[in-house]
């Protein structure tokens, strides 16, 4: 049997919502030629710079989240902060744009930079997790950036007392965040 382009694509895009990157496309010997070809013909559809979608796979809520991902280009692009808090589902925070982190050295400059907010820093395995089959940092991670950029209090205790009921947020580290904020609105 053979395998067409399209579907070697599609199996790369179904772990990932419907997207395929450039880079992902290049490794599997589909070239930036035949990437153009099946744009013309409407089989993918360009959705941002390095970024396509498969229109057959079935689209959700996590597309948004997926695409912010895979647009920086960066293999260790995670969502974080503001949009971790939300994904998790542990505070009524609710961020207009979507939260991003990349490693420190990495420098974007790309179009469609206006729909998220892209964060530096060096992340150890031990913060990374997946939600809903994307990247993401651990709650205790998401809480401690938060304390960080300075999110409202009132928004980073309801976090805190929400993850604490669950496994998300093991009592150690519960303890270790609460004294870090009440440190923060202390001014130390």
């Amino acid at each position: 049997m053979v395998v067409t382009k399209l579907e070697r694509l599609r199996e790369i895009a179904l772990d990932q919502h419907g997207f395929v990157t450039t880079e992902q496309a290049a490794g599997i010997g589909v070239v930036n030629a035949d990437l153009s070809t099946m744009v013309s013909r409407g089989r993918l559809a360009r959705v941002a710079h390095g970024v396509y979608k498969v229109p057959q796979v079935v689209e959700s809520e996590v597309d948004q989240y997926q695409l912010a991902v895979l647009w920086s280009g960066a293999p260790e692009a995670v969502l974080s902060h503001d949009t971790a808090m939300e994904a998790w589902g542990i505070s009524d925070v609710n961020p207009d744009r979507i939260h991003v982190t990349v490693a420190r050295r990495r420098r974007l400059r790309r179009a469609g930079s206006e729909r998220y907010v892209v964060h530096r820093e060096d992340l150890d395995s031990s913060q990374l997790t997946w939600w809903q089959g994307v990247p993401i940092v651990t709650v205790p991670t998401a809480i401690g950036q938060c304390i960080a950029s300075g999110m409202p209090t009132y928004l980073i205790r309801q976090a805190i007392e929400r993850a604490g009921r669950t496994s998300l947020l093991p009592s150690s580290e519960r303890q270790r965040l609460t004294a870090e904020l009440e440190s923060r609105d202390l001014g130390a």
